[in-house]
């Protein structure tokens, strides 16, 4: 790259060229297999990003160095080919940072800069409280919530929030501080009355503070999302980008400087609303993924019109042209990548809203899961008891996908295994507050019955083994072997007495059931495969048989 970046003659440029193109193809499969060796997700996000940045790069090297040496004196060719120096010098000390595991001196953390991550950690320290009451300062958690709140500037000075979202953020913010106080006043009784009601007054706060931060989130979100749906909407159709090339090709100057103001004003809000987009992501790849985003669209912006200008100022000049093709190719895959990337934010959260809603609604609506009551009321107990029931919902469409390729071969195994995926689909809707199961004694009576026949398959399966191949046989007992002790243990948590921990019980009910579900799918899969592969051999030894008899009586 250093070579490449000197050179004055395109002899001396293809010959180096060449080489460091073979090297960027080594460079390409070395660091792609470090990215699927590193377990940490954050590095693996930050290693896509470098990898894609050196990719793109790569052909821009291509055009902007031959458009400089076709036009050396052009002061903005020269700066469009430094551009993408820069930015593949950046790319590659990414690189090193994360191989050999070292950060420079003062990088910030992302972490530290996403309200999501803020508002997740000051929960976790509010919720602390119910087990230490001297977990930390007051004072801390009066600075850690006055940080996330801060942050919240970053929607609420943005010209492009609407005033219906701003004045909705300002008021939760509000509504934030004055639980917070509500909370500390309360924490502070506490501290010195240890008594029944006082507790209840602090769980009471501290349920307060969770709800007005979960409504914050949700304002946020609902304004990154609906700002970055609607300018990606509206820049589908790359106005922009054709006028400046059209304007190059005519060597239109005045236009020129009408269209790179538009492209610029173009790329501030694309970067702004990435910039919104990371503070709702919900995960670190999310977070660098849109931190990428950000800044490739504030580096390419600035690359199209240098771009431009070097064509407008050459406008017969095939090189020039091709290299802001180039350009604006780089500047579409992004906006793209936007669209994904807008899409993974939408599905993660709304995953999330969808699971603490399905509690809450359950809780205000229906009698099973107010005798649900845990000894310490935690949302991420509920979190989690519904995501293990959005899962258990999934096992049973693939359970009853299995069972329709039975089709007309309805036996025991068919029949146990339907009853099977009916009864843990029930629990799933109860996790949802649906269904028949309506109380705490319902749904474990019908876990009894799963278990029992979960039982009554396994003994079908093997009266089926007997039937076949010893290799055969073999595999499936193996399979019958893990579904067996599952249904054991979860007779036994069943009748397990755990006092006012119900959701402790429930959950690892429900963490059974998806253990025995997964089976289930399995074992019906492969009953299926021996069934018909026994079914093939036997019709084949008939239709020798009766060949062997037909040579007989010839």
């Amino acid at each position: 790259m250093e070579r490449l970046e000197k050179v004055n003659s395109f002899q001396e440029f293809v010959q180096i060229f060449s080489q460091f193109g073979n090297e960027m193809v080594e460079f390409a499969h070395l660091s792609g297999d470090r990215q699927n060796d590193l377990k940490d997700e954050k590095k693996k996000a930050k290693m896509a990003a470098a990898r894609a940045v050196l990719e793109k790069c790569t052909m821009m090297l291509l055009t902007a160095s031959k458009t400089c040496l076709r036009h050396p004196n052009c002061e903005s060719a020269h700066k469009n080919k430094e551009g993408v120096f820069d930015r593949m010098k950046v790319a590659l000390d990414k690189v090193i940072e994360i191989v050999t595991d070292c950060k420079p001196n003062g990088e910030t953390d992302i972490s530290s800069i996403s309200i999501f991550t803020g508002i997740k950690e000051f929960k976790m320290n509010i919720e602390a409280l119910r087990e230490n009451l001297y977990f930390q300062s007051k004072e801390n958690l009066s600075v850690t919530l006055e940080v996330i709140l801060e942050r919240t500037e970053d929607f609420t000075d943005s010209a492009y929030t609407s005033h219906e979202h701003r004045e909705r953020i300002l008021e939760l913010s509000t509504q934030a501080r004055m639980e917070l106080q509500q909370l500390i006043s309360v924490w502070i009784q506490a501290q010195s009355k240890k008594t029944k009601s006082i507790a209840e007054e602090l769980e009471l706060s501290i349920l307060k503070i969770s709800h007005s931060l979960n409504e914050l989130k949700k304002e946020l979100h609902s304004t990154a999302t609906q700002l970055a749906a609607d300018l990606l909407k509206y820049h589908a159709d790359h106005v922009v980008l054709k006028a400046l090339k059209l304007t190059g090709v005519e060597g239109n100057l005045e236009a020129l400087a009408e269209y790179a103001c538009k492209l610029s004003e173009q790329k501030e809000q694309l970067v702004e609303t990435c910039r919104l987009l990371r503070h709702i992501s919900g995960t670190e790849p999310l977070e660098i993924t849109c931190i990428h985003a950000e800044e490739t669209f504030q580096v390419t912006g600035q690359q199209i019109i240098s771009a431009a200008e070097t064509l407008t100022l050459h406008p017969s000049s095939k090189i020039a042209k091709e290299n802001l093709d180039v350009f604006c190719e780089a500047w579409e895959s992004q906006i793209s990548d936007m669209s994904t990337l807008l899409r993974e934010i939408n599905d993660f959260n709304v995953l999330l809203f969808k699971i603490i809603l399905i509690f809450l609604l359950s809780q205000k609506n229906n009698a099973n899961l107010k005798s649900l009551k845990p000894d310490k009321p935690d949302s991420e107990e509920q979190a989690k008891i519904a995501k293990l029931g959005l899962k258990l919902g999934l096992l049973t469409s693939d359970a009853d996908c299995e069972i329709e390729k039975w089709e007309d071969q309805e036996n025991e195994i068919v029949q146990y295994g339907r009853n099977m995926s009916s009864m843990a689909y029930s629990l799933y809707l109860f996790t949802r507050g649906e269904g028949p199961l309506k109380t705490s004694q319902d749904l474990i009576h019908q876990l009894e019955v799963f278990a029992a026949e979960g039982l009554k398959l396994t003994a079908s399966v093997q009266a089926f083994s007997k039937q076949l191949k010893d290799d055969d046989k073999l595999m499936l007992l193996l399979e019958i072997n893990k579904l067996i002790p599952l249904c054991h243990q979860l007779q036994t948590v069943t009748k397990t007495s755990l006092q006012n921990k119900v959701f402790l019980k429930v959950d690892k009910c429900i963490t059974k059931t998806r253990s025995m579900m997964a089976l289930l799918v399995q074992l019906l899969s492969l009953c299926y495969k021996l069934l018909k592969k026994l079914q093939m051999e036997n019709n084949r030894w008939v239709s020798v048989t009766n060949k062997d008899t037909m040579d007989g009586k010839t």
